[in-house]
């Protein structure tokens, strides 16, 4: 049953994300594009408190970096809530620990080195600085910031999340660029009046194949119609 679920939510983060990066407005909200950074430097030109970024296939990974080759990044974990055992806790997060921390809206702020945080992946240093208003807090302060926030930690998909963690450490303001992404797709999506017909034809097919009932009638009324107000 826990494979099946894991394999579903797999598949569900697999298409809203593939959705949402082929959408025009999935860019830095409110700024025009700007050109991709160039490549990390070698490890040995990075400072306290300057910002990571891992772009990966769906989504973009972000962390502070603490010196000596150390990486603080918040990460989905279930396993802060059934061990305190530092041994375990410290080994890799697997995507089984990682789906489980989703579901129950837990994470861990945790430190690793850049070749694990990265996992093979390109990383960009401090590229978020373009795209945002806030002036970056001297690196001391924000990693600082990171060090105190070291451990188990709630964790929210859209409200608490990765990018939530490093914005607070190196601005000051807790954010998230790729949540307003979302949003505004979100947002995009109830407005089209399409939709609405859609939903209608939905919900008539349902009341044709599995007859008039409470559990039918209701969703076929209610979602064509909350989507009509809302468009």
């Amino acid at each position: 049953m826990l494979d099946t679920l894991i394999f579903l939510l797999e598949k569900f983060f697999f298409f809203c994300f593939s959705f949402l990066s082929s959408s025009p407005c999935c860019r830095y909200v409110g700024h025009a594009p700007a050109p991709p950074p160039p490549p990390l430097p070698h490890a040995a030109v990075l400072r306290r408190g300057d910002l990571l970024e891992v772009p990966r296939t769906l989504f973009t990974h972000f962390g502070i970096y603490l010196g000596n080759n150390r990486v603080a990044h918040l990460i989905p974990d279930i396993l802060p809530v059934v061990t305190s055992d530092a041994r375990l806790l410290r080994r890799k997060v697997t995507n089984t620990r990682l789906l489980l921390g989703v579901l129950t809206k837990r994470a861990s702020v945790r430190v690793d080195s850049v070749e694990d945080f990265a996992y093979g992946a390109r990383v960009l240093l401090n590229a978020m600085d373009r795209a945002v208003s806030r002036r970056a807090l001297p690196g001391e302060e924000a990693a600082r910031r990171a060090e105190c926030l070291l451990g188990s930690a709630p964790y929210s998909l859209l409200w608490n999340n990765c990018e939530h963690f490093v914005t607070w450490c190196r601005y000051g303001a807790a954010s998230s660029l790729q949540t307003e992404q979302f949003c505004q797709w979100l947002k995009s999506l109830i407005r089209d009046q399409r939709n609405v017909v859609l939903a209608a034809l939905l919900g008539l097919l349902s009341l044709t194949y599995l007859g008039v009932s409470s559990g039918t009638t209701l969703p076929a009324i209610i979602i064509p119609f909350t989507l009509w107000m809302a468009s």
